[in-house]
């Protein structure tokens, strides 16, 4: 009893820790990125693939890649936009598989460096069931990612802002036909 009266503001604090690791983390985008590293790093491809909604990146890409060709006119951006819808399932499992055998494979394009998981997660913004994380790993390659809870409430990865670029850096740095 003792112990406990001049530790009381340890146990305390111990115990509010315990009780944020236990009942929120788990449920946050924070815990959402650390299991996308801890399954890369384990060359776990389809754990990885869980932590991602292809569809949804899939799309907010061509959406993204047909704003900025221009598509100005009407005619344009409804043609774009029907293409993107008609294309955006089969691309959506092209990626995945894709993702899921590098990531079996461990490819270094998929690997998740410390320091960028760290940036990740200390600048990630959570705003009710969505979240976004606005980063610069340490080859100087900015990220900008968003997140969001699905209807079975897992966190997922559903836009990156800037694929095109990222995936032109990507094919710049494999032999022909390794990029999806």
């Amino acid at each position: 009893m003792r112990f406990v009266l001049r530790h009381f503001t340890a146990i305390l604090v111990l115990a509010a820790v315990a009780g944020w690791a236990i009942f929120y983390l788990p449920n946050s985008p924070t815990w959402a990125v650390l299991r996308l590293k801890q399954a890369i790093d384990a060359r776990d491809g389809d754990e990885a693939a869980k932590y991602v909604d292809f569809q949804s990146v899939v799309k907010k890409a061509g959406q993204e890649m047909v704003r900025k060709q221009g598509a100005t006119d009407p005619l344009s951006a409804m043609l774009g936009n029907a293409a993107i819808d008609l294309l955006t399932k089969p691309m959506a499992q092209v990626a995945q598989a894709w993702v899921i055998k590098k990531v079996d494979d461990g490819a270094h394009e998929v690997q998740m460096p410390n320091a960028a998981v760290a940036g990740a997660v200390i600048v990630l913004h959570r705003n009710g069931d969505t979240a976004a994380t606005d980063f610069t790993d340490n080859k100087g390659q900015r990220w900008r990612i968003h997140l969001a809870r699905g209807d079975d409430g897992y966190w997922r990865v559903t836009e990156i802002e800037d694929v095109e670029e990222l995936l032109q850096k990507l094919q710049h740095n494999q032999p022909m036909g390794g990029s999806p």
